[in-house]
């Protein structure tokens, strides 16, 4: 029978169960939140991913359950009046997740969108890399998928014959919502379908928009109005708090992309609705589709600029010392001069507790190591792999990680991201001189790197051909004021300009 189980995200290592929404015996529909988890920093909504009756509770509410532990389970709907339902036991059992499912005629076992990472609400199917009748195996790379922060291969859970696809390449589904099934029999997958109460997910989502079409007129009501219970309209948390910060309600949106008509993050529109008309489009003009990557960093920003109160700082140094330590230790191995920058600000953060500490809520953590995240160009915008403890690190332990990490980025695969506690941003490779950066959050500051330029100067009242570097300091002003945003970048400096004590 299949099993409810509380994911593995960075939020969530274990959770304690806060509330059951669903008593054992009771029906529960698919997409249904029906237990709520506390974990570290966030409050998790777990939803049932069938439909049926909650047979058995396997952890009872005020127990902590580890990562992936079985909390409940869920009896389809067909053997639910053959079960009799169980009470919730003392402790969990040990038991292990499965997806197969009996339909009236067979075996089917649902292939879903997976879910990876706790903010990931929906994914796109980029392409699938098996055919409908094929037989796949166990750990087979059988499609690929875009996410909010990057492209990756899905591995099969099961094996068996791939019976049919219901997502198609460039389609857009909720997670942990079908995207194909696995049946010896096609027409099992019809009557498991049908025993779900429903039909295949609506490949409408797959469409792209007409190209005429423009937005709706918000002055009238949604043809399909949110669904509200108890007052609430049906949403999930990311997209409460982005409405929220936008000041928009809910309830007067029209019903989301999510399971059952639950709104989800990417259904919250930029602003509050408002009576104006869409632009038309510019003839002649071209459309495309925003990516699920491009569409996370443009929410990230937005989320940024709108709820952290930016200042910013900025400070030339006399560049001359470090760019020749910087050529000096490329003679030994393949250092970058954004890998020295790198290292000095991991011991900088050290000695400022507020460069590594991030705000929650009404409280205020404090990491205890300077995780440095590194931007990296993408054709989509920038990811922030993370170099974790890089205080620890030696400067060609710094050069080697980095180079890795961002190769990894630019393949797809982003190394922790979520985890890094400040960020390095620069486009000295570009020429730029100087620029300034938007906080990626919930860090409490960025710092942005200018070119390392050729440039008159000014010592003991002479001038002289020189070189500087120009950096600006992004700070988030609950955490970090100006006084201690000038004493960071004056710490930075010192070590820039005789970077020997990096060795």
């Amino acid at each position: 029978m299949p099993t409810i189980t509380l994911p593995q995200t960075k939020d969530i290592q274990s959770g304690t169960i806060r509330r059951w929404r669903k008593k054992a015996g009771q029906a529960v529909s698919k997409g249904e939140v029906i237990v709520e988890v506390e974990g570290e920093s966030v409050l998790a909504e777990i939803e049932s991913t069938l439909s049926g009756t909650l047979s058995e509770i396997l952890a009872a509410e005020g127990q902590t359950v580890s990562a992936n532990a079985p909390l409940g389970v869920v009896t389809l709907a067909e053997k639910a009046a053959a079960e009799p339902a169980k009470p919730a036991p003392a402790a969990p059992a040990a038991a292990k997740p499965q997806s197969t499912a009996s339909a009236p005629g067979g075996t089917v076992i649902p292939i879903v969108m997976p879910k990876a990472g706790q903010s990931m609400e929906e994914g796109m199917l980029a392409k699938w890399l098996v055919a409908p009748g094929a037989q796949i195996k166990k750990g087979e790379v059988i499609f690929e998928i875009e996410t909010d922060k990057a492209k990756m291969e899905v591995e099969a859970t099961d094996g068996g014959r791939l019976s049919r696809i219901v997502l198609p390449d460039g389609g857009t589904i909720a997670v942990l919502q079908p995207v194909a099934y696995l049946a010896d029999n096609d027409a099992d997958v019809d009557a498991y379908i049908a025993s779900q109460g429903g039909v295949a997910p609506a490949e409408a989502a797959a469409q792209p928009a007409p190209a005429g079409a423009g937005s709706p007129t918000a002055s009238a009501a949604p043809a399909n109005p949110a669904i509200v219970e108890n007052g609430r309209a049906k949403a999930s948390p990311a997209a409460r708090k982005i409405a929220g910060s936008r000041g928009i309600d809910l309830t007067i949106l029209s019903a989301g992309s999510g399971p059952g008509g639950r709104i989800i993050s990417t259904d919250v529109p930029a602003s509050a609705p408002s009576a104006r008309q869409a632009a038309p489009v510019t003839p002649g003009g071209t459309r495309r589709r925003i990516s699920q990557m491009g569409k996370a960093i443009a929410r990230n920003l937005s989320l940024s600029k709108q709820t952290i109160p930016h200042f910013y700082v900025r400070m030339t140094i006399n560049a001359e010392a470090l760019f020749s330590f910087y050529q000096a230790e490329k003679t030994k191995y393949p250092v970058t001069l954004n890998d020295v920058v790198v290292l000095a600000c991991a011991k900088v953060i050290m000695e400022f507790p507020a460069f590594r500490s991030q705000i929650a809520g009404d409280e205020i953590i404090e990491f205890q190591t300077a995780n440095i995240g590194v931007a990296v160009a993408m054709e989509e915008g920038l990811v922030v792999p993370v170099l974790a403890s890089t205080e620890r690190l030696t400067l060609a332990k710094v050069s080697s990680e980095t180079k890795r990490i961002a190769a990894a980025a630019r393949a797809g695969k982003i190394e922790g991201m979520g985890t890094g506690v400040f960020t390095i941003t620069n486009m000295g490779m570009y020429g730029i001189e100087e620029f300034a950066a938007i906080i990626n959050p919930p860090e409490s500051a960025i710092l942005a790197v200018g070119t390392a330029r050729e440039a008159v100067v000014v010592k003991d009242g002479a001038l002289r051909a020189g070189r500087v570097m120009t950096m600006t300091l992004s700070a988030d002003h609950r955490l970090i004021n100006g006084a201690l945003g000038a004493r960071f970048l004056g710490r930075l400096r010192e070590i820039l300009e005789a970077p020997a004590v990096l060795l």
